[in-house]
């Protein structure tokens, strides 16, 4: 065989593979995108670089994988949906408390379904990979609340913070109908809202 046959058939080969491993890479991203959605855009804006947050993302759902996660029995979604109640009914009086206490709560939900508490980011990163259209909620309340212990959150702010736990809540729970601040259709700055509970 004439060697210039061989260069072309090692050019062929070389493209296939390039080919392929470009495809990979296609698939990749779109399962990556499709699993974790705004989560996938954030770590990319995060980590600087898209090969940086895919792996990221791919360590996160392989230590979620050895987590053991375990839905909460009908008795404790009950328990604490009358928890997340209470919760709302201080909001009227002690704003301040009562984010605290949404906080305080969402991560007890989230140690009896399995998740480990320890740290902030961890929590976050870890929600992420089960429930990626509220870890958004998550860090947003977070933060909120920090800034109320600092003493630089209004009313307002506590409020906000409040339906994103709300958000992430609801969404731990796995039931999609706990009563919380907003109503689907309600405008989360109307105070009838918040009145409700009191």
């Amino acid at each position: 065989m004439q060697p210039w046959v061989w260069i072309v058939v090692a050019v062929v080969l070389l493209a296939l593979a390039a080919l392929a491993y470009w495809y990979s890479q296609q698939q990749k991203t779109k399962q990556l995108r499709q699993r974790f959605g705004s989560e996938y855009d954030h770590s990319v804006q995060t980590l600087g670089n898209e090969r940086r947050a895919q792996e990221e993302l791919q360590r996160r759902a392989e230590r979620v994988e050895h987590l053991q996660l375990r839905p909460l029995p009908p008795e404790d979604r009950q328990r604490f949906g009358d928890s997340w109640q209470s919760v709302q009914a201080m909001f009227v009086d002690d704003p301040g408390r009562a984010t605290h206490d949404a906080d305080d709560l969402v991560t007890e939900v989230m140690r009896v379904r399995g998740y480990p508490t320890t740290d902030f980011e961890q929590r976050a990163a870890d929600i992420s990979v089960e429930h990626p259209a509220v870890v958004e909620h998550y860090r947003a309340a977070y933060a909120i609340a920090r800034r109320s212990e600092r003493g630089e959150a209004s009313t307002e702010d506590l409020r906000q913070a409040l339906v994103h736990y709300r958000a992430l809540f609801q969404d731990l729970l796995e039931t999609g109908s706990v009563q919380g601040p907003v109503q689907e259709g309600e405008d989360a700055h109307d105070d009838r809202v918040w009145h409700k509970a009191a």
